[in-house]
Protein backbone atom coordinates (compact mmCIF):
# COMPACT_ATOMS: atom_id res chain seq x y z
CA UNK A 1 0.00 0.00 0.00
CA UNK A 2 1.26 3.49 -0.59
CA UNK A 3 0.49 5.44 2.08
CA UNK A 4 1.14 8.47 -0.01
CA UNK A 5 -1.95 7.99 -1.74
CA UNK A 6 -4.30 7.94 0.99
CA UNK A 7 -6.64 10.74 1.07
CA UNK A 8 -9.67 9.28 3.39
CA UNK A 9 -9.90 7.38 6.26
CA UNK A 10 -13.21 5.63 7.50
CA UNK A 11 -13.26 4.49 11.28
CA UNK A 12 -15.91 1.38 11.73
CA UNK A 13 -17.27 0.02 14.22
CA UNK A 14 -20.68 -2.28 15.19
CA UNK A 15 -23.01 0.80 16.16
CA UNK A 16 -20.62 3.63 15.28
CA UNK A 17 -21.37 5.54 18.80
CA UNK A 18 -18.30 4.85 21.04
CA UNK A 19 -15.05 2.99 18.94
CA UNK A 20 -15.24 4.42 15.45
CA UNK A 21 -16.33 7.65 16.63
CA UNK A 22 -13.91 8.02 19.03
CA UNK A 23 -11.29 6.91 16.43
CA UNK A 24 -12.67 9.88 14.24
CA UNK A 25 -12.35 12.27 16.42
CA UNK A 26 -8.37 11.64 17.61
CA UNK A 27 -7.20 11.21 14.36
CA UNK A 28 -8.92 14.27 13.09
CA UNK A 29 -7.29 15.77 15.84
CA UNK A 30 -3.95 14.63 15.20
CA UNK A 31 -4.32 14.96 11.51
CA UNK A 32 -5.30 18.92 12.65
CA UNK A 33 -2.13 19.39 15.04
CA UNK A 34 0.16 17.61 11.75
CA UNK A 35 -1.14 20.15 9.20
CA UNK A 36 -2.15 17.10 7.10
CA UNK A 37 -5.73 17.21 5.01
CA UNK A 38 -7.55 14.25 5.09
CA UNK A 39 -11.30 13.06 4.50
CA UNK A 40 -11.91 11.28 7.91
CA UNK A 41 -15.28 9.74 8.61
CA UNK A 42 -16.56 6.58 11.01
CA UNK A 43 -19.46 4.50 10.17
CA UNK A 44 -20.71 1.03 11.77
CA UNK A 45 -21.42 -2.25 10.15
CA UNK A 46 -25.11 -1.89 11.97
CA UNK A 47 -27.35 1.15 11.48
CA UNK A 48 -29.32 0.50 14.94
CA UNK A 49 -28.09 3.75 16.23
CA UNK A 50 -28.31 5.83 12.95
CA UNK A 51 -28.02 9.77 13.11
CA UNK A 52 -27.26 9.36 16.84
CA UNK A 53 -24.05 11.31 18.89
CA UNK A 54 -21.70 9.19 20.47
CA UNK A 55 -22.21 7.52 23.36
CA UNK A 56 -22.28 9.92 26.25
CA UNK A 57 -19.01 8.39 27.94
CA UNK A 58 -17.47 8.44 25.02
CA UNK A 59 -17.88 11.97 24.66
CA UNK A 60 -16.70 12.62 28.10
CA UNK A 61 -13.60 10.93 28.40
CA UNK A 62 -12.22 12.14 24.74
CA UNK A 63 -13.42 15.53 25.67
CA UNK A 64 -11.08 15.23 28.28
CA UNK A 65 -8.35 14.42 26.73
CA UNK A 66 -8.97 17.07 24.32
CA UNK A 67 -11.14 15.43 21.59
CA UNK A 68 -14.10 17.01 20.16
CA UNK A 69 -17.18 15.38 18.75
CA UNK A 70 -18.55 17.99 17.28
CA UNK A 71 -20.91 17.10 14.18
CA UNK A 72 -20.20 13.45 14.64
CA UNK A 73 -23.38 11.03 14.29
CA UNK A 74 -23.45 7.73 13.81
CA UNK A 75 -24.11 6.31 10.33
CA UNK A 76 -24.05 2.67 8.39
CA UNK A 77 -21.52 1.88 6.32
CA UNK A 78 -22.74 1.73 2.66
CA UNK A 79 -21.09 0.03 -0.39
CA UNK A 80 -20.12 3.49 -1.45
CA UNK A 81 -17.73 4.41 1.37
CA UNK A 82 -15.25 1.26 -0.56
CA UNK A 83 -14.79 3.50 -3.32
CA UNK A 84 -15.10 6.95 -1.42
CA UNK A 85 -12.76 6.13 0.93
CA UNK A 86 -8.66 5.06 0.43
CA UNK A 87 -8.26 2.87 3.84
CA UNK A 88 -11.41 1.44 5.81
CA UNK A 89 -9.87 0.64 9.54
CA UNK A 90 -12.49 -1.76 11.59
CA UNK A 91 -12.13 -2.03 15.14
CA UNK A 92 -12.29 -5.96 15.48
CA UNK A 93 -12.62 -9.20 13.47
CA UNK A 94 -16.22 -9.20 13.56
CA UNK A 95 -16.81 -6.16 11.94
CA UNK A 96 -13.29 -6.86 9.37
CA UNK A 97 -16.22 -9.98 8.37
CA UNK A 98 -19.36 -7.79 8.14
CA UNK A 99 -17.11 -5.12 5.72
CA UNK A 100 -15.86 -8.00 3.67
CA UNK A 101 -19.43 -9.26 3.08
CA UNK A 102 -20.42 -5.76 1.66
CA UNK A 103 -17.24 -4.40 -0.17
CA UNK A 104 -17.22 -5.26 -3.57
CA UNK A 105 -14.16 -8.31 -3.55
CA UNK A 106 -11.33 -6.13 -5.61
CA UNK A 107 -11.30 -3.48 -2.71
CA UNK A 108 -10.72 -5.86 0.03
CA UNK A 109 -7.45 -4.62 0.25
CA UNK A 110 -8.60 -1.43 1.63
CA UNK A 111 -10.06 -3.05 5.02
CA UNK A 112 -8.03 -3.23 8.02
CA UNK A 113 -7.70 -3.75 11.48
CA UNK A 114 -6.98 -0.16 12.88
CA UNK A 115 -4.65 -1.61 15.64
CA UNK A 116 -2.25 -3.11 13.23
CA UNK A 117 -1.05 1.00 13.34
CA UNK A 118 -0.62 0.32 17.57
CA UNK A 119 2.93 0.58 18.52
CA UNK A 120 3.00 0.39 22.39
CA UNK A 121 0.33 -2.58 22.72
CA UNK A 122 -0.38 -5.92 21.63
CA UNK A 123 -4.08 -5.83 21.17
CA UNK A 124 -4.96 -6.46 17.92
CA UNK A 125 -8.64 -5.37 18.29
CA UNK A 126 -10.21 -2.78 19.85
CA UNK A 127 -12.87 -3.57 22.29
CA UNK A 128 -16.69 -2.28 23.02
CA UNK A 129 -16.99 -0.72 26.03
CA UNK A 130 -20.21 -0.17 25.68
CA UNK A 131 -21.66 -2.97 28.17
CA UNK A 132 -18.55 -1.62 30.55
CA UNK A 133 -17.20 1.42 33.17
CA UNK A 134 -15.30 4.21 32.53
CA UNK A 135 -12.15 1.94 32.25
CA UNK A 136 -13.46 0.65 29.27
CA UNK A 137 -13.48 3.67 27.27
CA UNK A 138 -10.25 5.11 28.53
CA UNK A 139 -8.39 2.13 27.63
CA UNK A 140 -10.38 1.94 23.99
CA UNK A 141 -9.06 5.75 23.99
CA UNK A 142 -5.57 4.77 24.75
CA UNK A 143 -5.59 2.23 22.31
CA UNK A 144 -7.20 4.47 19.57
CA UNK A 145 -4.85 7.12 20.25
CA UNK A 146 -1.70 4.65 19.98
CA UNK A 147 -2.57 3.26 16.53
CA UNK A 148 -3.08 7.02 15.57
CA UNK A 149 -0.20 8.02 15.99
CA UNK A 150 1.19 5.29 14.07
CA UNK A 151 -0.72 5.65 11.27
CA UNK A 152 0.48 9.03 10.97
CA UNK A 153 4.14 7.65 10.97
CA UNK A 154 3.42 5.53 8.00
CA UNK A 155 1.32 8.54 6.18
CA UNK A 156 4.45 11.05 6.85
Amino acid sequence: MNYKEINSILFVCMGNICRSPSAEAVFRHKVKEKGISLIIDSAGTTGSHAREKPDHRAQKIGTERGYSFDKIKARKVIVEDFTKFDLVLAMDEHNVKELKKLAPEHLHEKIQLFLEYADNFEELEVPDPYYGGARGFKFVLDLVEDASDGLLKKLA
